[in-house]
């Protein structure tokens, strides 16, 4: 008998190449042609994936503008689109002729622009909110008068450059910050049993014509004159600055979320608040493109080397993985097809051919012996075909369109980081020599030459972070305090948020995954949890089966953009505040660790996520501005029902994708926050999620589940040697990273209290240093010596002194006896 494959690199090798395969027949040719026939079907089908399509999803900032406008209404606002329209129409006929809106000259627009901003300043809350509306039917396009999508957006476009021209958005903010301060409303819907659409209509309207004015002026058009791109970067600037009440925006619009979940305005359309929040953190900050080329300038001024790709385009350049089977999917196939009587169970790692009469029966009977095998033999891979005593059959030849074109390489440069190339070399001399250099890692002298040839592999390989640079700094203005020097802050749009949140921000990041946990499709209805539905819920409930299946539509789709809206805020704001200063990231990431954000993820990913990124939980007759120019046709129970043809559902892949982001941006190098993910047994969960067939989301699971790997026992990487291959290929591979073995020092249990407790530690040192200018240390501030300086200082005195001038000079100079000469010695 030949020798077998015994080591994991070969079993590994042989499972990469078998992991893609972009068509089905020619994988089929391929095994052909290795001599491993299959039944006629391919290898999908036969294990059991055939109802797994790949996803053609392009991950990006946001979904299509069309899409965005629509999420922000729900199906129960549908009826107040035609009551702005009317009283846009009553205030427009009041001042001008019978003329069309779109039928007037620049002058007139731009007059009764002004007629509505002077509105807003009327004391009638009534006439306010009919001002109010008319601006909004404005914003939405005027499209009464037009006859196409493409016409209202054009529309959008003009009105709302027109509004910001003339100060609206500065005249809604106020508006906006009156509403949030009604103490009569909040006290009203605190003692309302139940809170319905009607109690938000005034935030409602304000909410609505601010994100479309941010949306859509966020919206970059190549036809867009020089006004409109000058005027685009001031709104931008001036919605990252505190301008409006001394803060950015987005840290008002937190302030709305904390007090809705704090229970005192539960009737807030949190909603609409949480998505004017992300668009206006990612105009302001920048979206992923935007992190990508500060990345590239950061990296500039530090002199750091350039990055070894654009992390960007190799992910997207990434294709999607067939999904390692599971027991129960195989049987569920087994059952489909009822090819056989005995149902029988197959390890993952098993690639053995299937022929016609027994599909899980390889054509070798040797491999009988290995099934039997529990023992480390087990991890034997399937002999090459050149090993076997069979004859392969000559290569079928394709036309060049139909070849498998493998990728030649791995996707990802290997990276390594200075704390492994010591760790290497520590070890290293203590072996050889038997002493250590500490940090010193150009001494090779007494080591063999092949361990040259290692330093000089890992040290071409060694990559730097703009996080170890910073803090090494950090580390160095706290050591030396005094002659340290003044540190030179950026004043960037993140910096000045970041500055704003800081006193609150634990407070932000409870509140917003107390939404998030209300809005996940794995909670269930609690008395204690905060009801989130407030701007869904008709004020009348439905009464007949097609109200309730609409209402249960548009409740689900609610649900569904909340998570969407605040997966990408959280990873909007870990990526930017990493960039700009890693403790900045490590404050937010460690509340919300604290807060339970790890096993809140996890309850996310604990349920069918097949069903979820292909609900159909949309009308799409009734989306904005579909719905507001063509009529509509009758709604029946079949075509609500149906839902629309899409393959997927943009926004919950998207939801699902940053939510893998962020649990990846809380664990990475944090070995406590990895124990957690094996605590609450995440490994199966993360393989189910394998199923979707996206490449983003598949790295993003794969990463997840590497970083754990060396928790999960022997046994684990046993049965799931498909799942190891997988992360061989696609993930990043960190030269002499021991992650698939229980080898890691850094693993030690007992650490894990200790590293939490000195990170928080640099923590608060970081924020005391940078921004509680009252706690400094007395000690360390500069003393004036001078006695001019100190005697030319302008004292204030309190007004009861100056009046007691006299009785203080009496008392205390001319009363009391000077000795002149102690005083001149």
């Amino acid at each position: 008998m030949k020798p077998r494959l015994n080591s994991l690199a070969c079993q590994a090798s042989l499972l990469e190449e078998t992991w893609n395969h972009p068509y089905g027949e020619a994988w089929w040719w391929q095994r052909q042609a290795m001599g491993m026939f299959f039944s006629g079907r391919d290898w999908e089908t036969s294990q059991g994936f055939s109802e797994s399509p790949d996803l053609e999803f392009e991950y990006a900032d946001t979904d299509k503008w069309s899409a965005e406008l629509s999420e922000l209404y729900s199906y129960t606002e549908g009826p107040e689109f035609l009551l702005n329209r009317k009283c846009f129409e009553e205030e427009f006929r009041t001042h001008v002729s019978d003329k069309k809106w779109t039928e007037l000259d620049v002058a007139q627009h731009r007059a009764h622009a002004m007629r509505l901003l002077d509105g807003l300043e009327v004391i009638t809350r009534e006439k306010r909110l009919k001002v109010s509306r008319a601006i909004l039917y404005m914003v939405q396009g005027t499209f009464a008068e037009c006859s196409s999508e493409a016409e209202v957006q054009h529309w959008m476009r003009y009105n709302i450059f027109l509004l910001l021209d003339v100060g609206t958005f500065t005249a809604l903010v106020e508006l906006l910050n009156m509403e949030v301060d009604n103490s009569a409303a909040c006290s009203s819907a605190v003692r309302k049993p139940a809170i319905s659409l009607a109690d938000s209509t005034d935030l409602r309207v304000l909410l609505n014509i601010m994100y479309l004015m941010v949306v859509t002026i966020q919206q970059e058009d190549p036809a867009d004159s020089a006004e409109w791109r000058a005027t685009r970067e001031t709104f931008k600037t001036e919605l990252g600055s505190p301008l409006y009440n001394n803060e950015p925006i987005s840290v008002m619009l937190f302030g709305m979320v904390t007090k809705f979940c704090s229970g005192h305005a539960p009737h807030f359309p949190m909603k609409k608040v949480l998505m004017l929040l992300w668009k206006s953190i990612l105009f302001t900050l920048g979206g992923f493109e935007q992190l990508q080329n500060i990345k590239v300038r950061k990296r500039e001024e530090l002199r750091l080397p350039p990055l070894p790709e654009d992390s960007i385009r190799v992910i997207r350049s990434m294709r999607a993985a067939s999904p390692p089977a599971s027991a129960s999917d195989l049987i569920e196939q087994q059952q489909k097809r009822a090819r056989r009587e005995h149902k029988s169970l197959i390890k993952q790692d098993n690639l053995d051919a299937f022929n016609e009469k027994d599909p899980y029966k390889s054509d070798d009977p040797r491999e009988d012996e290995d099934d039997n095998d529990d023992n480390d033999n087990s991890m034997e891979a399937e002999p090459f075909p050149m090993e076997r005593d069979e004859v392969m059959p000559p290569p079928i030849l394709h036309p060049p369109s139909e070849r498998v074109n493998f990728p030649k390489g791995l996707p990802w440069a290997p990276k390594v980081r200075e704390k492994d190339i010591e760790h290497f070399l520590e070890s290293s001399r203590s072996k050889f020599i038997g002493y250590t250099l500490g940090n010193d890692t150009d001494t090779v002298v007494g080591l063999p030459r092949p361990i040259h040839e290692s330093i000089r592999t890992l040290k071409q390989h060694k990559y730097i972070s703009i996080a170890e640079i910073q803090i090494a700094k950090e580390d160095e203005f706290q050591k030396t305090p005094l002659s340290g020097g003044e540190e030179d802050v950026e004043m960037c749009s993140t910096e000045l948020l970041y500055q704003g949140i800081l006193p609150s921000l634990p407070q932000y990041m409870i509140a917003l995954l107390k939404i998030l946990l209300a809005a996940a499709p794995t909670s269930k209805a609690k008395t204690d949890s905060i009801n989130i539905l407030a701007d869904v819920l008709p004020e009348e409930m439905p009464t007949t089966v097609l109200q309730s299946m609409k209402l249960g539509v548009d409740v689900n789709r609610h649900k569904e953009i909340i998570v969407k809206a605040i997966s990408a805020i959280l990873l909007l704001l870990l990526k930017h505040f990493k960039l700009n200063h890693v403790y900045q990231f490590e404050y937010m990431a460690q509340h919300l660790v604290f807060a339970n954000c790890i096993p809140l993820i996890l309850k996310f990913f604990n349920q069918n996520i097949i069903s979820y990124i292909t609900a159909k939980n949309s009308i799409s007759v009734l989306d904005f501005p579909y719905c507001v120019v063509h009529e509509l046709p009758e709604l029946t129970a079949e075509s609500l029902e149906a839902g629309d043809n899409n393959q997927f559902c943009w926004r919950n892949l998207f939801s699902c994708i940053n939510l893998l982001r962020i649990l990846n941006k809380l664990t990475k190098w944090k070995h406590s926050r990895t124990m957690m993910l094996v605590v609450f047994k995440s490994a199966p969960i993360l393989k189910r999620a394998l199923k979707v067939k996206q490449a983003m989301m598949q790295l993003y699971v794969l990463k997840l589940l590497k970083v754990q790997t060396k928790y999960l026992g022997r046994q684990w990487r046993k049965s799931n040697m498909k799942t190891m291959s997988a992360i061989y290929q696609k993930v990043r591979h960190r030269l002499n990273d021991d992650w698939a073995y229980g080898n890691d020092l850094d693993a030690r249990p007992w650490d894990f209290q200790a590293e939490e407790c000195a990170l928080r530690a640099n923590i608060e040192r970081f924020n005391s240093r940078r921004y509680d200018n009252n706690q400094r240390n007395p000690d360390f501030l500069p003393v004036d010596n001078c006695l001019q300086s100190v005697l030319g200082q302008r004292v204030d005195l309190p007004e009861d002194f100056q009046m007691n001038y006299d009785l203080w000079l009496e008392r205390e100079v001319f009363s009391k006896p000077i000795s002149w000469e102690e005083l001149l010695q």
